[in-house]
This record gives structure tokens, C-alpha cells and sequence, in this order.
């Protein structure tokens, strides 16, 4: 099994690229919390793997290092003063994430080998939650390739085709969404 350990300021976090370690999960409390600074490095880890696992064969390589880029530490950090970013964790592992700043749903990632679990959408139902306690009406995210389906199963409607140029004939293609709050 291979595990990589995160040394952050206060612990170490452990971030698993296994799914055999996930096994467990559904079994166990999974608690959702607050973005920590601590967790900094933890979160990067994660994004970075979700994209390597999830992005790489779907987009060209300029387009998953721009995201690697999009999701820096210091986006990370600027998303958790500016807004709400909540993360998922079973013990001492960071299983996912997401962040809302304004009305922009952003960065909504979870661990390879728990996808498909729910963890996905409890983060989408914390992130709408917290937009629907500040009275905004409508959300607005950026879909990738790989999670559109997901996106549309939870009631987000698809209204405009986008893409970056990032250079050397490659782009990176994605939708823009909304969803209407109760």
C-alpha cells in the first residue's frame, strides 16, 4: 500500500493513494470540519493526486498542470480567508474538500479511492448549506471533464461550453454551471 505522510506544523497528516485503506471508511465516522492552516499540505497532496488519478488521459498535460497551478497553496490559503472550505476526514486522513467564495463553488475535490461514496456530494450539500445561510439564490461553478455527470445529478444546469488556451495547441475544456438555491 502506498501512503504518503504530509508533515504539517502541528501533525502529520496522512494522505493514502490506496483504496484498500478506504475500505473502512463507510463503516467509520467520517466528520466534516473546517479548512486549518495546518492542513495546507494534506489538502495540496490531495488535489494534486485527484488530478494526476482523474485528469491525466482526459486532458493534455499543459491543461492538469494549469490545474496543479490553479490550486496552488496560495490559492488554497486565499479560498479559506476569502471563504467557506470544508474538509472530510476519517481520522488523521483528508478525504475531501471544497471551497465557495461568494456565489463561485471551487475546488471541489475527493480522494480517488473514495469516489463514488457520497463524499462528493455531503461536500456540495456543506458548500450549498453555507451559500443558502448567506441568501445567495443561485451558485455558479467551472465543471471539468471528468465531473460533469456528477454535477448534473445534483441538480446543476450546464449553460455555456468554455475553454483556456494553455498553450502549445492544448486546452483545457470545461463548462460553466449554475444551480438555483431553495
Amino acid at each position: 500500500m502506498l501512503i504518503e505522510e504530509q508533515r504539517c506544523r502541528t501533525k502529520a497528516v496522512t494522505v493514502c493513494k490506496d483504496a484498500g485503506r478506504y475500505a473502512l471508511l463507510e463503516q467509520e465516522a467520517i466528520r466534516i470540519r473546517l479548512f486549518r492552516e495546518a492542513d495546507l499540505e494534506a489538502i495540496k497532496a490531495l488535489i494534486d493526486h485527484t488530478i494526476d488519478v482523474c485528469y491525466s488521459g482526459v486532458y493534455p498535460p499543459r491543461a492538469v498542470e494549469f490545474f496543479k497551478r490553479y490550486h496552488a497553496r496560495d490559492r488554497i490559503l486565499t479560498r479559506s480567508k476569502a471563504g467557506y472550505v470544508p474538509v472530510l476526514e476519517h481520522g488523521d486522513l483528508l478525504i475531501a474538500t471544497g471551497a465557495l467564495v461568494d456565489a463561485e463553488i471551487c475546488a471541489v475535490f475527493v480522494a480517488p479511492g473514495v469516489q463514488g461514496r457520497g463524499f462528493g456530494k455531503r461536500v456540495m450539500q456543506a458548500l450549498e448549506s453555507r451559500a443558502a445561510l448567506q441568501r445567495t439564490h443561485e451558485v455558479h461553478l467551472s465543471v471539468s471533464l471528468p465531473s460533469r455527470r456528477i454535477y448534473e445529478r445534483l441538480g446543476y444546469e450546464i449553460h455555456e461550453e468554455a475553454f483556456l488556451d494553455v498553450g502549445e495547441g492544448q486546452r483545457l475544456d470545461y463548462w460553466k454551471a449554475t444551480k438555483r438555491l431553495a
